[in-house]
């Protein structure tokens, strides 16, 4: 008996056998263009909770909710929420009690914070460890990473910056952040600013905080002065319009970005930083994933 052929009939069947394999490998990748961890048809993607701090200022929740309708359009089908750490509905633990009561749905958490710190590192895990029916990932924040930066750029180019400004030697950038104790958190808002500056042609840019470090505003201004940098433009290194980031508008000499919003590099990055989440092991994670 002779061995059966295990070549292909003809060139129409092996055309049709690649294109099986390029689809399934194209059904990885997202309108957004990031690239989705495999899934079972009969799974659904575990809900994106988009973690902000919370605001007394009403545009912030409003805001948010605009950058989760971009995030929405990128990824459809997607359940997606906003939750809140303090100050503004729903609250982080009400979402999440919500979820164990419709079933104990899998979700990743995002927060909508640019640097670890203590409400990525303690608040966050903590909520996740008072739903045991939930599990649970926890995403990296927002920053370093070089879409923020396109966003902080982008957000610098509408508020007046050019290509001149970039090549001029008396111009500079503060980078206006919230500012925190933890010393990782800090790290993550220097290497933002060092991104920017690269990403504007080796501008200085210096970061400054609200709150709980060191330079404020002021001083980081004061500090580009005496290098000669009078023209000074002041980045907002905020998701959304609040306190910390009007104060840091005031104080700019020359022009000030407004906060990062609904910018469509930001959205992309929420949906890079649910996917890097899901690719860790299916396992319980309260660990922040980086």
């Amino acid at each position: 008996m002779t061995e059966p052929d295990t070549t292909f009939d003809s060139t129409a069947e092996l055309l049709g056998r690649i294109t099986t394999q390029l689809g399934g490998q194209l059904s990885h990748l997202h309108r957004d263009r990031t690239r989705r961890p495999p899934m079972s048809d009969s799974m659904s993607p575990p809900t994106l909770v988009a973690v902000g701090h919370g605001s007394r200022d009403p545009r912030a929740r409003a805001t948010l909710a605009r950058l989760l309708d971009r995030v929405r359009e990128l990824r459809p089908g997607l359940d997606v929420r906003l939750a809140h750490i303090e100050l503004n509905a729903p609250l982080l633990t009400e979402t999440l009690a919500g979820l164990t009561e419709e079933g104990g749905r899998d979700a990743v958490l995002v927060p909508l914070l640019l640097g670890r710190g203590y409400h990525v590192k303690h608040d966050l895990p903590g909520a996740a460890a008072a739903e045991p029916a939930l599990r649970i990932r926890i995403a990296a924040p927002l920053g370093p990473h070089p879409l923020l930066v396109e966003a902080l750029a982008d957000r610098l180019v509408e508020a007046g910056w050019t290509a001149a400004d970039s090549a001029s030697r008396s111009t500079g950038v503060v980078l206006a952040a919230a500012g925190s104790r933890d010393p990782e958190s800090l790290a993550d808002i220097r290497r933002t600013a060092a991104l920017l500056g690269e990403r504007l042609g080796g501008v200085p840019v210096l970061p400054a905080y609200a709150s709980a470090a060191a330079p404020t505003v002021p001083e980081a201004l004061r500090t580009l002065a005496a290098r000669g940098r009078h023209r000074t433009a002041v980045a907002s290194c905020f998701t959304a319009p609040g306190l910390f980031a009007t104060r840091a508008a005031a104080h700019a000499p020359w022009i000030a970005a407004a906060p990062l919003g609904a910018h469509p590099a930001l959205a992309r990055l929420v949906l890079h930083r649910y996917d890097q989440a899901l690719a860790r092991a299916p396992r319980r994670e309260l660990a922040v994933s980086r």
